[in-house]
């Protein structure tokens, strides 16, 4: 394993495979079921996996991509429902911080969304990797929106679920990975970055016509992230 290596997670391999196609000098292993790919990505060190879909296993493949590769940088890439009224499909959001929606001790007098044990309900994103990615994603050409984005185990299609998660949360985007890794880092202490390309309007009614070309966005941005990751 290389210093220095970015470990970037996707749920789906129509996230991730563009990746792997665009890697040279990789190795692969396998761990917990999960295919972790290492190799050089525009230069970057980086190990790139495919998690699939879920907290739970997105917290898997973080956990291993910090204590067995020695990443020392977490990225979640991929697709996601927007939420915000000027998203469409292909627009990109970048989290500045994450929370899980579907995290609820409110009966026992906590704030909705708060993480036992971190004593917190938005974990922040890394501010350095936050604004490279923003960077690189407006470059791209892509309007790209900075904020919260939300995650939990349901894959949001009703409105009234959407409404909540704004009214609650403010989110700009929903899915189901990417604060489980918020999560997994920053336990770990490891800086972590979450970029969303949007592929339906939180409703679910568009995503599989438009997943794959949004897909197709979050690779683009991704790979030159890690061009200004290499330095």
């Amino acid at each position: 394993m290389q210093a220095n290596a970015l470990g970037v997670i996707g749920a789906m391999k129509i996230e991730t495979d563009g990746l792997r196609a665009a890697m040279t000098d990789t190795r692969e292993e396998t761990v917990s079921g999960i295919l972790f790919t290492a190799g050089l990505l525009e230069g970057c060190p980086v190990v790139v996996a495919t998690c699939g879909v879920g907290k739970v296993a997105a917290a898997l493949c973080a956990e291993a991509m910090i204590l067995r590769f020695g990443v020392t940088a977490l990225l979640n890439t991929g697709v996601a429902g927007g939420l915000h009224p000027s998203l469409k499909v292909c627009d990109v959001v970048v989290a500045d911080s994450v929370v899980q929606h579907d995290m609820d001790t409110s009966p026992l007098g906590d704030p909705v969304g708060l993480i036992s044990g971190l004593n917190l309900v938005r974990i922040p994103a890394d501010e350095k990797m936050r604004d490279l990615l923003a960077k690189a994603a407006r470059e791209s050409g892509a309007n790209t929106l900075v904020g919260t984005v939300a995650s939990g185990d349901q894959f949001v299609a009703d409105k009234a679920v959407k409404d909540r998660i704004v009214s609650q949360f403010s989110a700009l985007a929903c899915e189901m990975e990417g604060a489980a890794i918020g999560q997994v880092a920053y336990t770990n202490g490891v800086p972590f970055a979450v970029l969303r390309s949007i592929s339906d309007g939180g409703d679910g009614m568009e995503f599989s016509e438009f997943v794959g070309i949004a897909a197709k966005r979050s690779v683009a941005v991704t790979r030159a992230f890690a061009r200004e990751m290499r330095g």
